[in-house]
């Protein structure tokens, strides 16, 4: 289990890794600061990952917010809580309000609408990540529910200083916002008519409430309470069209992960809804390449995994969806014959433009905990696109996600919007085991850069015995359409111009936060009781690693 890491760190970066038998690794302090009070106090990771997820509303608004979906992955080492020892998968993205349908967006915004909304209350489904805080503790934590939530509460009402990159984001969100839903959004998030400075003292006292509230109630407030009334409040005032019925009915669901065996290791990710199966596709058709054989930073090696995620994204956007509605299956488009002949249509001295195939013949926070009883979790929430919809109901400063405009006006698509339908999401949690046994919890937020971020992390760490740090730290690419990729100003310039040369179509970023996701990874390093973990945080973000 054990892997031998190179003691390498010749990436630009100030940070280490970590190394304790309980670890909290998340992209802003206040929250790994909050995941580890609770295990200090007697909780476990779970509790630990609830209480940061809790914190990341408040001090990371632009990434997340109570109205916010979330998804999670979870290694219970002993079972005697939830009746099972080992992963458990969580959906927690929400449903559609029963009234949509093609003909509501299309009378409502023109019979020519192509897509739906990018912001307003018509992008927002029934939030699900209260529920799955609510889910997660009830079925494996260990302290009380609103005990959780008490250092969010707290930073909510007292405020908290801007660190760099959220003050970055925030300002940078400023002129999309400014006047979406009635200046609701400017309200929350524009104290003092402009975005906080880095450095500057921000409250929101109004989310305090609305955590006391989902503290109280366990939650039930959010969804049949005072909390859902207020919510439908705001929307039937925005012209919205959500019910009490929509809210009262939804419940998260509990699914078993799918997974990909890669370099002897299997790699977990959530089952559609999500685009997870994404990185899984483009690693088995990797799986079918000496990648180790190539330096961790060639050509040939980035060129390989940029065509291969080029492929999964191709079959992903064009057959994915809410599962009842996909004409094929997950286990369909991972069977090792199709993955195999994926590969082969991949040509190491060009780059193309890859269409979708057929195996059937005829802007998020991640967050990641691990205690020394041996319990990891992974866990992702976002509002999605920044701050989600601009939605924000006053009185518990619930700020709303816009996920809905992930849903499709096709009537041909597996993703065609429908009442009481889950939309396709971006975001991923994942987790690494061997033989059964856990290896590593690990996710990197950033829309479409999701899955790439998994296979480049993963290849640095399993092809290359980067340590987790490291491979964090590497440069990254990301594909976007056609031959188009950007890559990180920090990528070697002979690299990039290699992969210019094979015809890809190339721009160098600077603003690594905004295109190239940010991960945390915790990594077993034996018995969790003795030797722990090693831990790790993208120098992306303001984030960190604690542990004890």
């Amino acid at each position: 289990m054990t892997m031998q890491f190179k003691n390498d760190f010749s990436y630009p970066t100030a940070r280490l890794p970590l190394m304790a038998r309980n670890v909290c690794s998340t992209s802003h302090p206040l929250a790994a600061q909050a995941g580890l009070q609770m295990m200090a106090k007697g909780g476990n990771a779970i509790d630990a990952a609830i209480a940061a997820a809790a914190m990341l509303t408040i001090v990371e608004p632009c990434s997340t917010g109570l109205g916010s979906d979330a998804f999670a992955i979870v290694w219970d080492a002993n079972g005697n809580k939830s009746g099972r020892k080992g992963l458990h998968g969580l959906n927690a993205s929400g449903c559609a309000p029963t009234a949509w349908s093609v003909d509501y967006f299309k009378n409502k915004y023109g019979q020519s609408s192509t897509s739906l909304p990018k912001r307003g209350i018509d992008t927002v489904t029934v939030p699900g990540g209260v529920a799955g805080w609510v889910a997660l503790s009830g079925k494996f934590g260990k302290l009380p529910f609103a005990e959780l939530l008490a250092p969010a509460i707290d930073v909510a009402q007292r405020g908290y200083l801007l660190p760099h990159v959220v003050q970055q984001k925030w300002g940078q969100a400023m002129p999309e916002f400014k006047g979406v839903a009635d200046d609701l959004w400017a309200r929350s998030f524009l104290p003092w008519g402009r975005a906080p400075r880095f450095g500057e003292h921000f409250a929101f006292p109004a989310a305090a409430k609305g955590l006391r509230e989902i503290a109280a109630t366990k939650g039930e407030s959010f969804y049949r309470g005072a909390i859902a009334n207020a919510l439908l409040k705001t929307s039937q005032t925005l012209g919205g069209v959500m019910t009490h019925a929509d809210l009262a009915n939804y419940q998260p669901e509990w699914v078993t992960p799918i997974s990909q065996n890669y370099r002897g290791y299997d790699v977990h990710e959530i089952p559609p809804n999500g685009q997870g199966i994404a990185a899984l596709m483009a690693l088995g058709m990797l799986e079918h390449f000496d990648l180790a054989a190539q330096g961790p930073d060639s050509v040939l090696s980035q060129h390989l995994q940029i065509e291969a995620m080029k492929l999964a994204f191709a079959d992903v956007y064009a057959h994915v969806a809410e599962p009842s509605a996909m004409r094929l299956t997950s286990q369909d488009l991972l069977q090792p014959s199709y993955l195999k002949a994926r590969s082969q249509m991949i040509d190491p001295k060009r780059a193309q433009d890859f269409k979708s195939g057929n195996p059937i013949k005829g802007g998020t926070i991640y967050l990641t905990t691990a205690d020394e009883e041996g319990n990891m979790v992974s866990f992702i929430q976002s509002n999605y696109m920044g701050f989600g919809s601009g939605v924000v109901e006053p009185e518990f400063g619930i700020s709303l996600q816009n996920r809905g405009h992930n849903f499709s006006l096709d009537p041909t698509h597996p993703n065609c919007v429908a009442g009481g339908k889950r939309p396709f999401h971006t975001i991923i949690p994942a987790f690494l085991t061997k033989d059964g046994a856990p290896v590593m919890s690990f996710g990197v937020m950033g829309a479409n850069m999701q899955p790439q971020g998994h296979i480049q992390t993963l290849i640095r760490m399993l092809d290359h015995q980067q340590n987790p740090q490291a491979a964090c730290d590497a440069p990254r690419w990301r594909f976007n359409a056609g031959l188009d990729i950007n890559v990180e100003a920090t990528m070697n310039s002979a690299v990039s111009q290699g992969l210019q040369d094979l015809g890809h179509q190339i721009s160098v970023i600077n603003d690594s936060y905004f295109d190239f996701g940010a991960g945390q990874f915790i990594w077993r390093m034996g018995d969790s009781s003795v030797e722990g973990y090693m831990a790790a945080s993208d120098p992306r973000r303001d984030g960190q690693a604690v542990g004890f």
